[in-house]
């Protein structure tokens, strides 16, 4: 197989022989500086003087690039028809080679000026790198060994006024490729690939668990109250109504509401919005998983979700494990379940369970932080729970790189998680984490309402102090637990870094079609 040169000009001779042109020869050096738009333009109105159509309606292909080339055996001199974008060209004169580029991969089309009606070649003659064209004809290989059409007819789709970027450097600016991902996709397959993978992993997620019973539903995104989670929204207006309402923050509340209707298991896949900060983990906007199952608590939840990510990963990778920026993570069951306190004292020497108040946390982890940074900061009205948690999310989360269920997280973080009967001010929840960032959070559903409310009171008076990310009084969730909400177990799931482990990925904004990003 030959190896193509890019945008490199070629002499071409009738039997598929290369030769080499000159910068002079091929007329480069001339169009070096030249207004590349305004070249197009005039090609583009050369075009419409010979009667040609440049933005096609539509095209009948009989086949892709792919089916060509894998049926070779199968098609070879059958006539074909296909279609794709321009990738590289090299004109000798009445011989013109170019290689087309569908969603399936690459083609070469070989043609012959006296294979082609005059306007056909024309066409040809004016087409440049990027343009989307059609071919008609016969499936052969090149005396090169490349499997190719003969064109016998040909067409403009759609004329590209734009250069593409520069083939051998490719398109690797960073902000380039989030801001322009067409030409990201165009330029870069792997990155198609990855978004190919993602769409299998949604596939795969809802296959898994629509054979395990469960329902998918779609709740508002639009919402009145912010609710099912400790973030701050973004605000929008209802004109018609009159009314503030927010993009939602999570989908708990509503699927939770379901379950109080007499649905049993439902789940959601739906994007989420949180008006905070943009990070290679953060996106202002992302997709979540989250599932309800009536009757189960969260260490069944556990099960389910281990479950779950061994099947994706196995059906994505071919085995239970995978590599993640140079870490191999192993998927295959079980997975470590330790709680918060545990493992907070094995990576810090804390033990949050002996202390014996909170002015006692407080001076153990000031003096603990004194050492790491030597600029310890230790407001005075913070409680050992909330100590556990900040020493946790500073110092421990970043060590759990294989997946690590935790669980044991304190009340006053979990504002809609069912309290552990043993230890009161700690709740039945687990969070997942893998390569050190929080993969899944869960837990047995708070589900008495009288608790609801005196926490939501509670989450009131933190915002009315200051903190925005605390938990609004929600009145009709509430009074739908007042109805009765049968033991449940919950969970949500990022979708995106779910997906960053599978592709490989360092960068949310990697596996975001559309990535948030400053003007």
């Amino acid at each position: 197989m030959p190896v193509w040169r890019g945008y490199d000009y070629m002499r071409v001779d009738e039997s598929g022989s290369e030769v080499g042109l000159s910068n002079s020869e091929s007329g480069a050096g001339e169009l070096a500086g030249n207004d590349y738009f305004g070249i197009r333009m005039e090609k583009l109105r050369k075009l419409e003087e010979l009667g040609v159509e440049p933005y096609a309606e539509r095209y009948e292909r009989s086949h892709s690039a792919d089916e060509v080339v894998s049926g070779f055996e199968r098609l070879e001199e059958q006539d074909v028809s296909v279609a794709g974008r321009i990738m590289s060209k090299r004109d000798s004169g009445k011989v013109v080679f170019a290689h087309i580029q569908d969603a399936s991969g690459r083609l070469q089309v070989y043609a012959r000026k006296d294979d082609l009606s005059e306007t056909d070649f024309a066409v040809l003659k004016l087409a440049d790198i990027g343009d989307f064209i059609g071919v008609a004809g016969k499936v052969f290989r090149t005396k090169m060994g490349e499997i190719s059409i003969r064109a016998q007819s040909l067409v403009m789709l759609a004329k590209s006024l734009r250069s593409l970027p520069e083939k051998f450097h490719g398109l690797t600016d960073v902000d380039t490729r989030y801001r322009q991902r067409y030409l990201d996709l165009i330029m870069n397959p792997e990155v198609r690939q990855t978004f190919l993978t993602r769409s299998k992993v949604v596939r795969l997620i809802r296959r898994y668990l629509e054979e395990q019973g469960f329902v998918e539903v779609e709740t508002p995104t639009l919402m009145g109250i912010p609710s099912g989670a400790a973030a701050r929204p973004f605000v929008t207006h209802h004109n018609t109504l009159d009314m503030d309402m927010f993009l939602r923050i999570a989908l708990e509340l509503p699927l939770k509401r379901l379950i109080v209707g007499g649905f049993e298991k439902v789940f959601e896949i739906g994007r989420i919005f949180r008006n905070e900060g943009i990070s290679i983990k953060h996106n202002p906007e992302f997709t979540m998983l989250e599932w309800y199952e009536a009757y189960t608590d969260y260490i069944q939840t556990m099960d389910r979700l281990e479950g779950l990510l061994a099947y994706v990963v196995r059906e994505v990778c071919g085995s239970e494990s995978l590599v993640y920026q140079g870490e191999r993570i192993d998927f295959a069951g079980p997975w470590r379940r330790v709680t918060m306190i545990d493992v907070v004292r094995e990576h810090t020497g804390l033990d949050f369970a002996v202390f014996e108040d909170d002015e006692a946390a407080r001076e153990a982890v000031r003096q603990f932080v004194g050492k790491q940074s030597g600029e310890p900061e230790i407001k005075g009205d913070k409680s050992r729970w909330s100590l556990l948690n900040m020493v946790f999310e500073e110092y421990v989360e970043d060590k759990l790189v294989q997946p690590t269920f935790v669980i044991g997280h304190p009340v006053e973080i979990s504002p809609l998680a069912r309290r552990n009967v043993e230890q009161p001010e700690l709740t039945n929840r687990f969070e997942l984490f893998i390569f050190g960032r929080e993969m899944a959070n869960a837990f047995s559903e708070l589900n008495n309402p009288l608790d609801q409310r005196a926490r939501f009171e509670e989450q009131a008076a933190q915002r009315a102090q200051g903190d925005d990310e605390a938990h609004l009084m929600d009145e009709d969730f509430v009074q739908a637990l007042e109805y009765g909400l049968p033991p449940t177990g919950g969970l949500g799931l990022g979708i995106d870094r779910l997906v960053m482990l599978l592709t490989d990925s360092p960068s949310i904004r990697d596996v975001i079609l559309f990535p948030t990003m400053r003007p």
